[in-house]
């Protein structure tokens, strides 16, 4: 069976950010999946420049997809472009946060 990107994006919804205690997916931090075979490319941006739970979100990006079945690789790429804003989260992210 092979990884699909929605497999992926499901692994992330167990990574929250500390912060705000919310999924990374919901929080529209996750702005690509590629998988390539058992080669998963995520690109991903975090709230601010200096998230100081960036690394922790790093980690949590690697080890939620590399417990998928089938992967053997995990590239997790940050980026801040475009700059991460609170209009890219999701509707319930933003309903439960206030915005």
């Amino acid at each position: 069976m092979s990884i699909t990107a929605d497999d992926v994006y499901e692994a992330l919804r167990e990574v929250e950010d500390p912060e705000l205690g919310m999924d990374v997916v919901d929080l529209g931090l996750v702005y690509d999946v590629t998988v390539d075979g058992p080669a998963v490319r995520v690109l991903y941006s975090l709230t601010s420049m200096g998230c100081p739970a960036g690394q922790m979100i790093d980690e949590g990006i690697r080890d939620s997809v590399m417990r998928l079945a089938g992967v053997e690789q995990v590239d997790a790429e940050l980026t801040f472009t475009p700059p991460w804003t609170p209009d890219m989260m999701s509707d319930d992210a933003k309903f439960v946060l206030g915005f």
